[in-house]
């Protein structure tokens, strides 16, 4: 029987018992180049007794830094949710997700701090597995050669790894992934992820406008700054019924109908209702449509829905669910 799986802020006591193969980073959308090294942590785990492991961060560091210097648009977008990135760690294999708040005491310890601190007494570390430009520490001081050298007297091995390319020769990269959404290329994201880009989260409620003009939706806030460009897209949801559904979704700031700019994602189910409210569901992207506009009036957004709606159930008919 599989490990369950285990979530800590702090120190983890199973690791302490086994020992615990190691690798660190964001993981902003688990992409193909994060599974195949995710693979390999797995394996490498396996093979010495350990505990597959991940340390990762919230915020991105570099989120944190363009905030604190008051420069937000240097921080990155946010490609996948905490639910949904640990989801996709686990999927990949990870047994142990180590979530480390990144605040100024963070960033303040010196490296030789996060080795015995964090790596050592918390972690127990036996196998690490970073890139080979790795920083860390305060300054970002902490490089491959400190983590060798403390490895040799702390007793943990430290294995760098190698870009992961695409059949192109591209490197897999958050950037490159970023990149694909920001331009609502879903096809390019896919390829990237493996499968199609997906948001879960909550159906919320809304203002129940959609009802009244013969579109009910499903409503899920999104993070901040969410990677995806604001747009109509074609999209599967699951998690309200055995099978999946088909649907016609919204991702933006509704410019027809609201003024206060906050980012919602509104699910139109295709020809079925069904009991949603409450529900936890992933809405997976599988078509763009066109980008999101604003309306001089309620009539001509509803006729763009309708439209909208059929373009969708084209695309169903000719690629299924």
């Amino acid at each position: 029987m599989k490990n369950p799986l285990q979530i800590s802020r702090q120190a983890f006591a199973s690791a302490a018992q086994t020992g615990s193969a190691l690798t660190i980073g964001n993981f902003d959308g688990v992409h193909l180049g994060h599974q195949q090294l995710l693979s390999h942590v797995v394996q490498t785990a396996s093979s010495k007794g350990l505990v597959p492991s991940v340390m990762t961060f919230v915020p991105h560091p570099r989120e944190y830094f363009a905030l604190r210097e008051q420069r937000p648009e240097l921080a990155p977008t946010r490609v996948s949710t905490l639910r949904d990135k640990v989801r996709a760690l686990s999927c990949c294999g990870i047994r142990h997700i180590h979530i480390r708040r990144f605040d100024q005491a963070f960033a303040q310890q010196t490296p030789e701090q996060f080795i015995e601190d964090i790596l050592v007494r918390q972690l127990a570390v036996k196998w690490l597995y970073v890139g080979q430009d790795f920083r860390f520490g305060s300054k970002r001081r902490g490089d491959i050669a400190l983590l060798r050298e403390a490895g040799a007297r702390f007793g943990f091995e430290v294995e760098t790894l190698r870009d992961v390319l695409d059949s192109s020769g591209i490197r897999y990269s958050s950037s490159e992934l970023r990149h694909a959404l920001a331009y609502a290329d879903i096809e390019r994201a896919g390829e990237f992820l493996g499968h199609p880009y997906q948001i879960s989260g909550h159906v919320v409620h809304g203002r129940k406008l959609g009802r009244t003009i013969g579109f009910p939706t499903l409503n899920v806030r999104v993070m901040p700054r969410c990677a995806l460009r604001s747009g109509i897209y074609v999209v599967r949801v699951n998690g309200l019924t055995d099978e999946p559904l088909a649907g016609i979704a919204s991702l933006g700031v509704r410019p027809t109908v609201e003024e206060d700019g906050q980012v919602l994602l509104e699910v139109h189910i295709l020809d079925k209702n069904v009991a949603a409210y409450g529900k936890l569901i992933t809405i997976s992207f599988l078509h763009a449509v066109r980008d999101e506009e604003k309306f001089p009036d309620l009539q001509t957004l509803t006729d763009a829905i309708r439209h909208d709606a059929d373009v969708a159930r084209n695309y169903f008919a000719v690629h299924g669910l």
